[in-house]
């Protein structure tokens, strides 16, 4: 991957703005060039695998200590947004771990209608819903989605 200056970095996001498409185009006027920086940053500081790692095998699995997490196929988490699937019989949830800067990164665009089509695929698939945890320093941050995830884990264990 290439790395781009701050300098070309803000001139590629204003550029983008531009070029962005229509349904986006209000979002993308709001919000300040530093926030796509501070996403960008905290996307890849120290890894941000290692840290998707860490919140799933960490914090996760303690919550969930008989679901059995594996990593993605690579090509399913570029297409599908997928970064973990947790088994249930032979259904699977998936997980996708984003920093909590992606949460106001967009202005008022909901990550999760973005990656909408992707998870219905998934869905349909699998058989199971996906799952959206926010992360600081390898933590969830949204932990109402502990409850979701059980919720889901009762519905795929009765189908």
């Amino acid at each position: 991957m290439k790395t781009l200056s701050l300098l070309r970095l803000k001139k590629v996001l204003k550029n983008s703005k531009k070029i962005a498409p229509v349904k986006w185009n209000k979002a993308l006027r709001v919000v300040p060039v530093q926030n796509y920086i501070n996403y960008m940053y905290d996307l890849s500081k120290n890894g941000f695998m290692i840290s998707t790692k860490s919140v799933v095998n960490d914090n996760l699995a303690k919550y969930f200590p008989k679901i059995k997490f594996i990593e993605s196929d690579p090509a399913m988490d570029q297409a599908g947004d997928i970064d973990y699937l947790g088994f249930v019989g032979k259904k699977a949830f998936g997980i996708q771990v984003k920093p909590v800067t992606a949460q106001s990164s967009f202005g008022s665009y909901s990550v999760s209608e973005r990656m909408k089509a992707s998870f219905l695929e998934f869905e349909n698939k699998f058989g199971g819903k996906v799952f959206i945890i926010f992360s600081v320093d390898d933590e969830i941050k949204n932990e109402e989605v502990v409850q979701d995830i059980k919720k889901e884990m009762q519905r795929l264990k009765k189908s």
